[in-house]
């Protein structure tokens, strides 16, 4: 009743045919999601990525770790052109989705975007109620029925694990809820559109330790539907929650392979200096 009554008809934005198209509906666990082969970036005449290269698999969640400034956060930004945002960039190498090149110009980015949802470091909930908050996005994106946005909105905070903390309360403001709360509220607006890949960018770093470890075991238990990935200063978060680890240093790729190999037994050096505190 809650959502019938939180639910307003308004005009809808219908958003044209994509050229973009994976074939998602045959991935497997384990399959490679994103490829990522001798990719570099440029802002202006800084390059901030070097020939990086990794493959991220379906279903899984991957960590990218390194100091700050290294390029963790431009690389993850990359997976869904968001950096295209900022004048005088350049990318060079390859970044393909289910083997599709997102950096093909016969990309529609809006598409890209919908396939690869982002969440931020900081809570950025809308001044909106808590159901508009995740309607909105469904609204723009050419849903029109009531009763699919209904549907919707209750799956995405179900899968968010917020449903039993706010479902009596959908019309009161997003901004009402606590930090922890606003940011699975974040979570549940960029699952309403369906993604099938979620990037994190230090989605806890403003979080204390109990909203922190919420929100870890819903990312751990996210990862059943969508390949997840996570940039985090936090060695131990990395640890804890992801299958795969990518250590940068500087816009290199130092070391990428599974997190328990990274943590304890590094082939690099360098990593091993970085994961124990020596430096960063």
């Amino acid at each position: 009743k809650m959502l019938v009554a939180a639910e307003q008809s308004k005009p809808s934005i219908k958003i044209t045919d994509h050229i973009y198209a994976g074939n998602s509906a045959n991935m497997r666990n384990g399959d490679t999601k994103i490829q990522v082969e001798r990719f570099s970036f440029r802002y202006g005449a800084n390059k901030v990525l070097k020939d990086v290269s990794l493959n991220v698999r379906a279903r899984e969640v991957t960590s990218i770790i390194g100091p700050s400034g290294c390029g963790k956060s431009t690389l993850l930004r990359c997976f869904n052109r968001m950096n295209d945002l900022i004048a005088g960039t350049r990318a060079d190498g390859n970044i393909l989705i289910e083997g599709q090149d997102i950096y093909d110009p016969r990309v529609d980015v809006v598409e890209l975007r919908k396939k690869v949802g982002m969440v931020f470091q900081k809570p950025n909930p809308f001044p909106k109620t808590i159901f508009d908050n995740i309607a909105y996005g469904l609204r723009i994106n050419g849903i029109r029925q009531k009763s699919e946005i209904i549907q919707r909105v209750e799956q995405s905070l179900r899968d968010s694990a917020l449903w039993e903390e706010v479902k009596d309360r959908l019309t009161d403001s997003g901004l009402s809820l606590s930090g922890g709360q606003q940011q699975r509220l974040c979570v549940a607006r960029a699952l309403a559109i369906q993604p099938e890949i979620v990037l994190m960018d230090e989605p806890a770093s403003a979080l204390d330790p109990i909203a922190t470890a919420k929100l870890e075991e819903l990312i751990v238990r996210l990862k059943e539907k969508y390949t997840i990935v996570i940039v985090t200063h936090n060695m131990q978060q990395a640890a804890r929650i992801s299958d795969k680890t990518a250590f940068l240093m500087q816009g290199e790729m130092v070391e990428f392979g599974v997190t328990k190999d990274i943590f304890t037994k590094p082939t690099k050096k360098i990593t091993e200096e970085y994961i124990t505190g020596r430096f960063g």
